[in-house]
């Protein structure tokens, strides 16, 4: 397991993160911890099709796609 270490931590922001800690009754670096798995956990679903369902539910939206007028292009492999 990896570890860390933050230096110049505001203290008031120790503080909160120590009142967070005190209501999740866990210590402040299991707080942190949660804080940090939390940020860094992707969406359970595809990012797409998570708006196009909040979309449904709110009845959708029409936007009109423009007709291509361009040619495709060529592809250039390295």
């Amino acid at each position: 397991m990896s570890a860390i270490t933050v230096r110049k931590l505001d203290p008031q922001t120790h503080g909160r993160l120590r009142l967070l800690a005190a209501q999740h009754g866990r210590s402040v670096e299991a707080e942190v911890r949660s804080i940090l798995d939390s940020a860094t956990r992707g969406p359970e679903q595809n990012l797409l099709l998570a708006l196009h369902a909040a979309a449904t539910e709110v009845g959708g939206a029409e936007i009109p796609a423009p007709e291509r007028t361009d040619a495709p292009r060529a592809v250039e492999l390295p």
